[in-house]
């Protein structure tokens, strides 16, 4: 049941009567704090009938995305940009699933690949298509707003050192 008022603007409204600093940025970071958990909740439960959440289908996609459909477990990391146990737990669940077979690197006995199966290239296909039907959770947001979004968020990804 939706509240009567934005808990976040009274959240600001109390930070303000305090004279706490940096309320602009709290009521930002709560707002996007907010929305992530809203829109990971829709995404997953588009997800679910493939029996995929976000990081599985993440990863999916990198893999579909390659020129091979393999990449180094670590490179995963890098590009999903998440610990290594997380890509461990992530390749675990979708080799069980069929969408990812693991073997051995060609040439570097150190380094274990992760291929998508065609079951997993079927499956990321059709979850990707669920996905846009719903605009990833983010249904009222125009084209505009979209990339004002990306772009705004973009400057705190590069000062955390994502690129």
């Amino acid at each position: 049941m939706p509240l009567p008022f934005d808990p976040i603007r009274e959240a600001r409204r109390n930070w303000d009567r305090h004279g706490w600093p940096a309320a602009d940025a709290m009521a930002a970071a709560t707002s996007i704090t907010r929305a992530h958990q809203l829109l990971l909740a829709e995404i997953n439960r588009a997800l679910a009938p493939f029996g995929l959440n976000f990081s599985r289908f993440e990863a999916l996609v990198l893999l579909h995305s390659t020129t091979t459909g393999s990449l180094p477990m670590g490179k995963i990391g890098e590009r999903l940009q998440v610990h290594a146990a997380s890509v461990t737990n992530t390749i675990d669940r979708l080799e069980r699933d069929g969408f990812v077979v693991r073997s051995p690197h060609p040439t570097d006995g150190r380094t274990t690949l992760a291929s998508i199966t065609a079951a997993g290239r079927d499956t990321v296909g059709q979850a990707a298509a669920d996905l846009g039907a719903i605009d990833f959770g983010l249904r009222g947001v125009g084209g505009p707003d979209l990339r004002a979004i990306e772009s705004t968020l973009r400057p705190l990804r590069q000062a955390a050192g994502d690129f």
